[in-house]
């Protein structure tokens, strides 16, 4: 039995990278170092990119939204549910976000998201048809790509 639909999953995989690039926005102004600052700006425009990957891969699968009580109920429980639950939510944000003071810090919680993106690919990897899977994988691999620049740059800066 599947918990979510198709649509669910893309839902979910567009608000994981929105969520991202924000954070990668948000560390831009935060941080003093600029390969660091210059890390966060090509990750924040690589999230970005992800929209339209995104539709690529799951194109054909299933577009539902079941029925609303008003215009962008269930938008709305997307959005909440990822907030709060998935990856980068809100709880994570709440509390390692206070630790987030430097380069480091911001470096540390970014690439921990980064692994937690990667499971999520991992597990819906059973969600979708067999032939979605190697689109799957190169988004997964993005996400590697991207922890491993994030902790190359840490390494570089202690």
């Amino acid at each position: 039995m599947n918990l979510f639909t198709a649509s669910e999953v893309v839902e979910f995989a567009e608000r994981i990278h929105e969520n991202g690039a924000n954070f990668y926005r948000y560390a831009i102004q935060l941080v003093q170092n600029q390969e660091a600052k210059d890390l966060f700006a090509e990750l924040a425009e690589e999230e970005g990119k992800y929209h339209n990957t995104l539709g690529k891969i799951f194109a054909g699968m299933e577009k539902s939204i079941p029925e609303e009580t008003y215009v962008g109920e269930y938008a709305q429980y997307l959005r909440n549910y990822i907030d709060n639950n998935i990856v980068f939510t809100q709880q994570a944000i709440n509390d390692d976000l206070a630790a987030v003071k430097d380069a480091c810090s911001a470096i540390d919680f970014a690439a921990r998201r980064e692994l937690d993106s990667i499971s999520y690919y991992e597990n819906i990897k059973r969600l979708v048809p067999k032939i979605q899977h190697e689109s799957i994988d190169h988004l997964i691999a993005e996400e590697r790509d991207h922890f491993v620049r994030l902790t190359n740059l840490k390494k570089c800066m202690l």
